[in-house]
């Protein structure tokens, strides 16, 4: 009996591993489309001197799709998205329907501050987060370490 790796993360695909494992014999077929981790958005981290800058890149979505929780130095960002379109007419009838979601959870530093504001600005199918850091964390100086 061998061992197989359980992944509980929701797929656009159920079905993607059976298929990219069928399909993996075939350069062709070596994707980063099919890999799990593509279904996930891109993601950018930008440290400021007063902030952090996160960016989420989803596009498709609309900013009411989305859930940003913080909780237990936890920052969790959710979105959801289905549609249904039914198409009648007398001789057939043709329903189509698309589901999307993602969730990404991030430890945050000690330095971000957690009882301040996040601002959170949804744009061009970017998801821009600002976090504030704390007023002793802003005060630091950068220290130099010599190497000897």
């Amino acid at each position: 009996m061998t061992l197989i790796r359980f992944n509980n993360r929701n797929r656009l695909f159920p079905w993607n591993n059976g298929l990219k494992n069928f399909l993996s014999s075939d350069e062709f077929f070596n994707d980063d489309f099919l890999d799990e981790d593509s279904l996930m958005p891109a993601m950018n981290v930008k440290e400021h001197e007063d902030d952090f800058e996160i960016e989420f890149a989803a596009p498709g979505f609309n900013k009411k799709d989305f859930e940003v929780t913080i909780e237990d130095d936890m920052l969790n960002v959710c979105a959801e998205k289905s549609e249904e379109m039914e198409e009648k007419e007398e001789a057939f009838t043709r329903k189509e329907f698309s589901y999307n979601s993602f969730k990404r959870s991030l430890k945050l530093p000690t330095s971000v501050n957690p009882n301040e504001d996040v601002k959170a600005v949804y744009k061009n199918g970017i998801l821009k987060l600002k976090l504030l850091k704390k007023e002793e964390a802003k005060q630091l100086p950068k220290k130099v370490i010599e190497i000897a």
